[in-house]
């Protein structure tokens, strides 16, 4: 039968988890994983004469922290091993940001463990978890409905850095090992509170199917995770690929092409979603599977609250993160058309010319720049202004008006440029806006006579 001490050095080796003479930071606790974690690693250590650390991380949550504290500085000592030890109120940073207690304890605890390891020269960060808790977790998970990421549970190595030597061990291997050695360890009496599921899972529900239903659902469940995590991997590994064809980045922000990501199976669809997210919020912390179907069903010109700092909107098939509003920039001329107008607050400059329809020139169409107006139909003085809530007009060769601010989405002008868009007026019906097709009423035909060309440029300061 193979041995604990082979097993670790099985998965060691299988997951490359550290190399020999290497510099590794145990997580120490106290008790009995990270307890069996030490000693295992101080036995291999005379074979593969790597440096050992230990870090330990005081939570300040239950009256014998101290007394693990000073548990672990005795076995420091004893083991004569450099020791490095921090506390923070774990409690106090929980309410300040909206976290439960487990959360934040890890996000301290790593953050200790990380600063540590990078002061001794990038030591990796041996963590105690083992084959017991990844089944936890994977039921934990079931239970919370969680997809194929969160199933894969505890991975071996996380960040090329966080190692998982016991993760081919059971719990009650380390017992009988630490039995056997006749080591101590610290017990954490918050592990006997059935308030918390994982607890109710571990002293409940897990030995209920071992008596009941399978003896052996440890190591079962350990081989379905070790499955998950491998066809996770490849899955991930495609999402990748689709997500840098998906994710477009230009100066300012992340935009994500959903007429893109439509046409991919909806399992990558999803972890691609995912990815635009995570670009965008640094985290995934409390997305829900519910926020990601919503953004990949989201229609164009919606939008979509996710979280506070965190509203999406689509236009012209791409998702991007709505900025605030652009300030409203205001103005009103009368122009006769007769001169030059300059409207400095949007940096335009408009110029009117009236030509004979049968003059030898031709048409040459371009919104961006240039309208050709029937000069008969025009009443001056033109009203040229900024752009009104509810504005609407009939575009040339449109059956009837629309709103305005449909217009400018359907043609995929941007939220920001959309203020700076002067709107032309004859008396109250509505003749050009800039970078939009002139009015059907207003539009040159056979009868026109005579035609009024209004052409735009940049005025120059």
């Amino acid at each position: 039968m193979e041995g604990i001490l082979d097993k670790v050095k099985k998965t060691i080796q299988e997951y490359n988890l550290f190399e020999k003479k290497e510099k590794i930071l145990i997580a120490y606790s106290g008790g009995i994983d990270s307890t069996g974690l030490l000693n295992l690693l101080m036995e291999l250590q005379e074979e593969w004469h790597f440096e050992l650390f230990l870090g330990h991380f005081n939570h300040r949550l239950r009256q014998s922290a101290d007394e693990d504290e000073q548990f672990v500085r005795n076995t420091a000592r004893e083991y004569s091993l450099p020791l490095f030890v921090d506390s923070r109120d774990v409690s106090s940073y929980a309410k300040s940001r909206r976290l439960n207690l487990e959360e934040a304890g890890r996000i301290l605890r790593y953050d200790f463990l990380k600063k540590t390891a990078f002061k001794i020269d990038g030591a990796k960060i041996a963590t105690g978890h083992t084959m017991t808790d990844q089944a936890e977790t994977f039921l934990m998970r079931i239970m919370r409905g969680s997809g194929l990421r969160g199933l894969a549970s505890i991975f071996p190595v996380v960040e090329g850095m966080i190692i998982r030597p016991l993760i081919r061990i059971e719990r009650e291997e380390i017992e009988v090992y630490l039995k056997k050695e006749g080591k101590g360890f610290r017990v954490d009496e918050s592990n006997f509170d059935r308030r918390f599921l994982r607890n109710r899972i571990r002293l409940m529900l897990v030995p209920c199917i071992k008596e009941n239903f399978e003896p052996k659902i440890i190591p079962h469940l350990g081989k379905l995770v070790s499955i998950l995590q491998e066809e996770e991997a490849l899955l991930e590994k495609m999402a990748k690929e689709e997500a840098q064809k998906a994710i477009l980045q230009n100066a300012s922000q992340f935009q994500l092409n959903l007429r893109f990501v439509s046409s991919l199976p909806l399992g990558l669809a999803r972890r691609v979603v995912r990815d635009f997210v995570l670009k965008l919020r640094g985290n995934l912390r409390g997305i829900s599977f519910e926020d990601v179907e919503s953004i990949l069903r989201l229609g164009e010109g919606k939008e979509r609250h996710l979280k506070k700092d965190l509203v999406l909107r689509r236009e012209n098939d791409l998702v991007f993160l709505k900025r605030e509003a652009p300030p409203r920039i205001k103005f009103k001329y009368l122009w006769s058309g007769e001169k030059p107008l300059e409207i400095r607050e949007v940096g335009l400059r408009f110029d009117g010319q009236k030509r004979k329809s049968g003059d030898s020139w031709s048409l040459d169409f371009n919104d961006d720049r240039i309208a050709f107006l029937d000069w008969e139909k025009l009443k001056f003085p033109l009203l040229v202004r900024s752009r009104k809530e509810g504005d609407r007009y009939q575009p040339l060769g449109a059956p009837g008006k629309k709103k305005l601010k449909e217009i400018m989405r359907a043609k995929g002008i941007p939220l920001q440029e959309r203020v700076k868009r002067p709107v032309i007026l004859s008396g109250e019906e509505i003749v050009w806006i800039l970078g939009l097709p002139v009015s059907e009423k207003f539009k040159v035909s056979n009868k026109t006579e005579e035609i009024f060309i209004i052409s735009v440029s940049q005025l120059i300061s």
